[in-house]
């Protein structure tokens, strides 16, 4: 069953859309979330509740791909679970190490003037990365969208560690060049 097809069916408010979605990109949404969490249970759990999610906001939303769709949903609500877990207890993980080398670039404060930003800063993210090789490009998505440690990164790209972190290193100056010639003040 396709996407749309899929999305025809929240749109028809039919329970077996939620049956085809786990069924075409449960496998991709278990993997995010397990990447963020270290917990099978909680990973399945995010799963569930990402469809909870897809269930609410299908309609009035028309995503034009549900798997993308879907894994953000799945991402944020890992890291949602992640943030109450290092609440109670502060620890490493590959999660806390990947978003603290952004805050190098980055902040994370929400404030008003921040949200107006959002958009163009979106938009200046997407141009980065359009302008990244493609090994690049998702070598930086592994580790900043799907939160890959650098071990794993290492044997996905077959690179050392070491190019590995001096490679994402570079990048994230680029990235902070980019941001600033682009208007950002980081």
């Amino acid at each position: 069953m396709d996407d749309n097809e899929i999305i025809a069916l929240f749109f028809a408010r039919d329970e077996a859309a939620i049956e085809a979605a786990q069924r075409e990109y449960g496998a991709y949404c278990a993997a995010v979330a397990r990447n963020i969490l270290d917990d099978r249970g909680a990973a399945e759990e995010c799963v569930n509740d990402t469809w909870l999610k897809c269930w609410q906001s299908i309609p009035p939303q028309r995503p034009k791909s549900l798997k993308n769709f879907a894994g953000r949903i799945a991402r944020n609500l890992a890291l949602s679970a992640r943030r109450e877990s290092s609440a109670q207890k502060r620890g490493g993980g590959q999660v806390q190490l990947a978003l603290d080398e952004l805050s190098e670039v980055v902040s994370g404060g929400d404030t008003p003037e921040g949200a107006l930003d959002r958009a163009a800063f979106q938009a200046a993210l997407d141009g980065f990365l359009a302008s990244l090789p493609e090994r690049h490009r998702n070598l930086f998505l592994r580790r900043y969208w799907y939160l890959d440690g650098v071990e794993a990164l290492a044997k996905r790209f077959s690179m050392s560690r070491t190019q590995v972190t001096t490679t994402l290193h570079r990048l994230r100056q680029k990235l902070r060049a980019h941001l600033q010639q682009e208007g950002f003040d980081l």
